[in-house]
């Protein structure tokens, strides 16, 4: 596995990174252990300190660092800006909340009485972070900034295209003076993840990327009974009820499948309209997609980013080809598209058949799956007809109308009038084919500690 850095708008390669020897990735692991033992013992509000030191310096550097981002993967400028913004977020989050999160529990026994239980948050150890490339900064954060709080310690494994994001955090969590050993980036083959893991000291591992990265990790995690978190891909319906405010949702349909060049696993893949408005939306969503301006993710006029690699254009051609051979009809936006680049023409895909194998699977990438249907009902079977269960979102102006839509889909998470409101203080995390297990607030932090059960019971008591 290479290690480099690839501009996906000029091509050039930019830097390469030499992969970890099978020593250097026990002695990390070594480090890490020994960090651990004392990081644990660390106050909270020193925790805290660096956990807010490091936000500092995001704000402080925040174009800065969001250049690394757009130069590595390609995403634009501004949206590389909000992605340091919710790292930043999530950092504060926890420095205001991380200890109530940790807090000893007390609880009542109706054998030993009140108050004999306590329940303790405690640290585990060195845990593995498996970190992909389409938001480079934020996956790190998600899992370092509970799990560092909480006094583990971590080694990540990032994309192979993202290499100077994940020294970037190193360097960051250093001067945020972050004790050495307590985070480590390491740029490991696929193979080496099973030194980590099968070290008795690694006591869990956090992943998010593909299903077949997924499910690998997941067999290895299962192998060594480790703790393990994944999350996954999605494909997710944006559903479109008749009493939607059309062209606020339509504005809402183009951002949500096209942001960061469509390269997001909770975007909005799959457009379920209702007949009653399915024409006028259609209408409507072409020209919002021909709206799109293609160009350099630098220039902040550029809304349409290229893909990240040479390998993922190629990848979504092939399951567009796929697609219209399944009997798929595809409509080309028509954008202007840089000569270079990884750029990919926005597609809308009509009329799939149903039983059609592309019905099933993710398009990361500007491709649109829009369905028609009769109706509500329709629409919810159609949103749950599907291997994922990530995310997705209701349209509609009568709100408790659109939770009791949301309350019958089989996702983890479900956004009303917003195609996806991720946000620092709201949890993360899917069910089916898109993983198990959350991220942020309370539900993240506690994913990775031991919940100790204390019971004072009398010594003279039944046994």
């Amino acid at each position: 596995m290479a290690y480099q850095t690839v501009s996906p708008y000029t091509g050039e390669l930019l830097k390469e990174y030499p992969t970890a020897t099978d020593e250097e990735v026990k002695k990390a692991v070594d480090v890490a252990h020994e960090a651990f033992l004392e990081w644990r013992e660390t106050p909270y509000a020193q925790r805290a300190q660096v956990l807010q030191k490091a936000a500092d310096l995001l704000r402080e550097r925040r174009t800065e660092y969001a250049s690394i981002i757009t130069k590595e993967m390609g995403k634009v400028i501004g949206e590389a800006e909000a992605e340091v913004d919710i790292c930043i977020a999530m950092f504060e989050d926890y420095v205001r909340n991380g200890e109530k999160y940790l807090a000893t529990r007390t609880l009542p026994s109706d054998k030993y009485g009140k108050d004999s239980v306590q329940l303790l948050f405690q640290p585990l150890g060195v845990l593995f972070m498996v970190e992909p490339w389409n938001f480079p900064y934020y996956q790190i954060v998600r899992v370092a900034a509970p799990q560092l709080f909480a006094g583990n310690t971590l080694i990540l494994k990032h994309a192979s295209i993202v290499p100077e994001s994940a020294a970037t955090f190193v360097e960051i969590f250093r001067e945020a003076g972050l004790p050495e050993g307590c985070f480590q980036n390491l740029y490991l083959s696929h193979d080496q993840s099973e030194i980590v893991l099968a070290d008795p000291r690694v006591r869990g591992v956090a992943l998010t990327g593909s299903e077949v990265a997924g499910a690998a990790i997941a067999q290895l995690a299962g192998k060594y009974i480790k703790k393990s978190t994944l999350e996954l891909g999605g494909a997710d319906a944006f559903i479109v009820l008749e009493d939607a405010d059309l062209d606020k949702t339509v504005a809402w349909a183009v951002t949500g499948r096209h942001w960061n060049a469509g390269q997001v696993c909770c975007s909005s893949k799959r457009m379920i309209v209702v007949d009653a408005v399915y024409d006028e939306f259609m209408e409507k969503y072409r020209e919002g997609v021909k709206q799109l301006k293609a160009g350099d993710p630098m220039d902040r006029e550029t809304t349409l980013a290229p893909l990240s690699s040479a390998a993922a254009k190629r990848d979504l051609a092939k399951q567009l080809e796929e697609a219209i051979a399944e009997g798929a009809k595809a409509e080309e936006a028509g954008i202007e598209l840089p000569e270079h680049g990884n750029f990919f023409q926005p597609t809308i895909l009509t009329e799939i058949p149903a039983g059609a194998r592309c019905r099933y699977t993710e398009f990361f990438g500007p491709v649109s799956q829009i369905y028609r249907v009769k109706d509500e009902e329709e629409a919810i079977t159609l949103a749950n007809d599907s291997p994922y269960g990530l995310g997705g979102s209701v349209f509609t102006e009568d709100l408790e109308r659109g939770k009791q839509v949301a309350a019958r889909l089989d996702t983890g998470m479900v956004y009303l009038n917003h195609p996806t409101a991720v946000a620092a203080d709201i949890p993360f995390g899917g069910v089916k084919n898109s993983g198990y297990g959350h991220e942020l607030i309370d539900l993240g932090i506690h994913e990775f500690v031991n919940i100790k059960v204390v019971a004072n019971s009398p010594i003279d008591g039944e046994f």
